[in-house]
């Protein structure tokens, strides 16, 4: 039960961390932004984030994964972290949330 809570833990640590790496392009967090698709921690403390980017030609497509990999292994408890790219589904503007459209303009 302890290594639960422990993981809901470190999964709120992992989202704040998300919350503070931005599109170089766009001036919205990843998180807000709809890049993060999953975020999966073991009872390892071992980390899985898929994420994706806003388009396949981003100029951050080999930066950015390991930005989110650095930050996210300096988390205390964080065993190791991998990030994997996907681009299925593709993102799309439909995956932000309402605060980052709220940013941008777009509601």
């Amino acid at each position: 039960m302890e290594n639960e809570m422990d993981t809901a833990q470190l999964g709120e640590e992992i989202v704040k961390v998300l919350k503070g790496i931005y599109d170089p392009e766009i001036p919205v967090d990843i998180y807000e932004l709809g890049l993060i698709y999953d975020v999966m921690v073991n009872t390892d403390n071992e980390v899985k984030i898929l994420m994706t980017l806003t388009s396949p030609n981003c100029p951050v497509a080999e930066s950015l994964p390991q930005e989110v990999k650095d930050k996210i292994e300096k988390i205390g408890g964080i065993k190791e972290a991998e990030v994997e790219i996907t681009f299925d589904p593709p993102w799309t503007r439909d995956l932000m949330s309402e605060e980052a459209k709220l940013e941008l303009g777009m509601l």
